[in-house]
């Protein structure tokens, strides 16, 4: 599967799991170019933290893809919603 349709489909099953709001907060930084911090894929599961690598691959080659837009309106939704917790 497509790394940005799984991502999107990760994180609309649940947007409250730690993983699918660093990933959110992944794809948002590189649709709007921000600083993120490598050190918070580090601390995903394998798994997800697969799809983080896959993810920022698959960005780089499809910048225009249609998905990328679908996955960031998902990605914004769930910051929206809950913002994150401050980081001590």
């Amino acid at each position: 599967m497509h790394a940005l349709k799984e991502a999107r489909k990760f994180i609309q099953q649940d947007p409250d799991n730690p993983s699918a709001r660093t990933l959110s907060r992944l794809v948002l930084a590189l649709e709007s170019e921000a600083d993120f911090p490598i050190s918070d894929i580090y601390k995903l599961d394998f798994d997800s933290f697969a799809l983080a690598l896959r993810i920022l691959d698959q960005w780089r080659l499809d910048r225009y893809y249609a998905g990328k837009a679908r996955l960031f309106d998902v990605s914004l939704q769930t910051l929206e919603i809950k913002p994150p917790p401050p980081q001590s």
